[in-house]
């Protein structure tokens, strides 16, 4: 599992101050969760579930070499089938996104890319299980996916509270989402974080969100 942008950017992006239980989603590689390590406390406790062997097998090894190996688990399981014993003040998730569209014909990438072993109205249904009743859910889709995901949450009563749009360029149209959703319904934080603010130059916001996670700045 290759480390790629939206999970950087989730990673950075979610509010995690004063978490002190925190599940990954489909962790893949273990980059959100080792993210989540080392923003924050040392008594933080971090779960991390996939449901594919091979990746949580790579995840398991990444997070035991790096210098949070206490404070990350991993389970080889599906989010349909966990049922710890505690609830989460944080769940954050990088999911599959592609709802309708030509799937690939490797088996991996279909998983790890499309909504075929979990869908967003069951993925909406166990986070709203596992989320305490302050807790806050993060989330990264593409555009549409993310306006459909959204829909569909508020209809199950579980509210956006916090929503930015992601463009590599300004002349770019949107292409993804940054959302946060909560048990409580309140007003919307918005905002844009904008990937290259001329030329190559990344953008101040960009570089402030990552600087901590990139050994070039």
């Amino acid at each position: 599992m290759k480390v790629g942008t939206d999970s950087v950017l989730l990673g950075c992006w979610a509010n995690v101050q004063r978490a002190k239980n925190i599940l990954d989603i489909g962790t893949g590689s273990g980059v959100i969760a080792l993210m989540m390590a080392q923003r924050t406390s040392r008594d933080t406790q971090i779960d991390a579930v996939e449901i594919s062997a091979q990746d949580a097998g790579q995840a398991l090894e990444n997070i035991l070499q790096s210098p949070w190996p206490g404070k990350i688990s991993v389970e080889n399981i599906s989010i349909q089938a966990f049922f710890p014993n505690r609830s989460y003040d944080i769940i954050i998730t990088n999911p599959p996104y592609f709802n309708k569209s030509k799937e690939p014909p490797d088996s991996r990438r279909r998983e790890t890319r499309h909504t075929i072993t979990l869908n967003y109205e069951t993925l909406i249904l166990s986070v709203k299980r596992l989320l305490k009743k302050d807790g806050k859910f993060n989330i990264i889709l593409p555009y549409a996916e993310g306006n459909q995901f959204t829909k569909l949450a508020q209809e199950s009563h579980f509210f956006c509270t916090r929503k930015y749009s992601f463009r590599t360029r300004a002349e770019k149209p949107i292409e993804r989402w940054l959302l946060e959703f909560s048990h409580q319904e309140q007003s919307i934080d918005t905002g844009e974080v904008l990937h290259y603010a001329k030329g190559m130059t990344w953008s101040d916001l960009y570089i402030s969100l990552t600087r901590e996670f990139y050994l070039k700045l």
